[in-house]
């Protein structure tokens, strides 16, 4: 009897470890370990500090659009390498390693849905994606989906997650700021809802243009908020900081936000303030 080759089969019937799901998560706040099924059942938010955990674009379509009501437009939008830019990688090499890794061609997936019944438009930001960054293709998905909001009449949610504008894209990135920030100001002429959400992290110049644009600006608990990093604030300033600078508490404190909401109650507040600003029917 051949016992090698019954000891092989025994082993094929478990996964290596790298293949194995992850049945228990660690709290990167408190360290509690949770299992899985909890975790996510509980829209990642630790059950035991209120921590509020990174998720990706489906995740936050699957926590604010009602179930199958989102029809995601403009996915083939693929950016392009007009600089033909290479840091430690090229630009090229960044972008199919981003795409390989999330599925998608760029960080913002934008589309229509309804919130409890409310129609709006809907983008989310994957920072999964080259860090949320903000590039030509970003910047057109957001007007695209302001021009849908003004042709339906009907409000504009933005989820933010992003390290800033895409350095790789140079002015053309920064091109984005104006884009979106012009394109927000007619949405703001038809008297339609903007909600911005803001989640851990927003930086750089994505909160220097529209993430701050919004007549309504929510943040998740404890969520990174800013333009500049601290260290870059402090060596400029020479002072040390205040404590929870930068962070979504700290911002309500001083007024840059309207309120810090926790992920178990976003999406009936977001459908409540659809609800206040829904246009009349004519």
């Amino acid at each position: 009897m051949n016992f090698g080759n019954i000891f092989k089969s025994i082993r094929k019937e478990h996964p290596k470890p790298a293949e194995a799901p992850a049945h228990w998560i660690k709290c990167p706040k408190c360290h509690a370990l949770m299992y899985y099924k909890e975790i996510e059942a509980n829209h990642y938010v630790c059950p035991k500090c209120g921590y509020h955990m990174r998720l990706n674009a489906d995740q936050r379509i699957n926590l604010l659009a009602d179930e199958g009501s989102f029809i995601e437009y403009d996915a083939d939008l693929e950016p392009v390498d007009p600089l033909k830019f290479v840091d430690k990688k090229s630009y090229k090499k960044r972008l199919e390693e981003a795409k390989k890794k999330t599925g998608r061609t760029s960080s913002v997936v934008s589309g229509s849905c309804t919130i409890d019944g409310h129609p709006a438009e809907l983008v989310v930001f994957d920072f999964a994606f080259m860090g949320g960054s903000l590039g030509s293709v970003e910047g057109e998905k957001i007007v695209r989906a302001v021009n849908r909001a003004l042709e339906k009449r009907c409000g504009l949610v933005i989820v933010s997650a992003s390290g800033g504008a895409r350095m790789q894209e140079s002015t053309y990135s920064l091109m984005q700021m104006a884009k979106t920030s012009a394109a927000l100001a007619k949405l703001d002429d038809a008297n339609l809802p903007f909600i911005s959400i803001l989640t851990d992290p927003t930086m750089g110049g994505v909160s220097a243009s529209f993430a701050m644009l919004g007549d309504i600006i929510m943040a998740e608990p404890e969520a990174l908020i800013g333009f500049a990093g601290q260290r870059v604030i402090k060596q400029t300033i020479g002072a040390d900081l205040p404590e929870g600078f930068q962070r979504a508490e700290f911002l309500l404190e001083h007024g840059l936000i309207d309120k810090v909401i926790s992920r178990r109650v976003m999406k009936e507040t977001v459908a409540l303030l659809l609800g206040l600003f829904e246009p009349e029917s004519t």
